[in-house]
């Protein structure tokens, strides 16, 4: 075989290595992408429910126009959903700070690792009448 041959198969080689590594990136970013786009949903499905929640009276286990009852623990967030559905396929959801006279905070850790060894973590701050949801990472 000649020089040139050996080159060309050197290069070719180093083509199909740098592609196929770009291949693996890509499709790293899409799956940590797509799993963000599944917790802000969680979440907002979550803050359907605390606003459910705020607008229940006291008497049927509600807040009565406040998020008092939603604590910081696993009871708070058992008044609002499952368990199976807050450790579910997308993350794991908790209510970080707990609820006040005017709002109340979740949070929803994904389940696909990012490239810097860290989990995408979104929060979503929910207050009489809206939600916002905030990528945190």
């Amino acid at each position: 075989m000649g020089n040139q041959q050996i080159l060309l198969i050197v290069l070719g080689m180093i083509i199909v290595g740098v592609a196929i590594t770009v291949a693996i990136i890509l499709v790293n970013e899409n799956a940590v992408s797509s799993n963000k786009d599944a917790i802000a949903a969680d979440l907002l499905n979550i803050s359907a429910k605390v606003q459910q929640y705020y607008n229940t009276p006291a008497s049927m286990a509600g807040g009565a126009h406040t998020y008092i009852g939603l604590t910081a623990n696993a009871a708070g967030m058992s008044r609002l959903v499952s368990s199976d559905f807050s450790n579910n396929g997308n993350g794991i959801y908790s209510i970080r700070t707990a609820g006040t006279t005017s709002q109340v905070v979740l949070q929803g850790v994904g389940n696909v690792e990012m490239s810097d060894g860290t989990y995408p973590t979104l929060s979503c701050v929910v207050r009489p009448g809206n939600a916002t949801v905030l990528i945190e990472n």
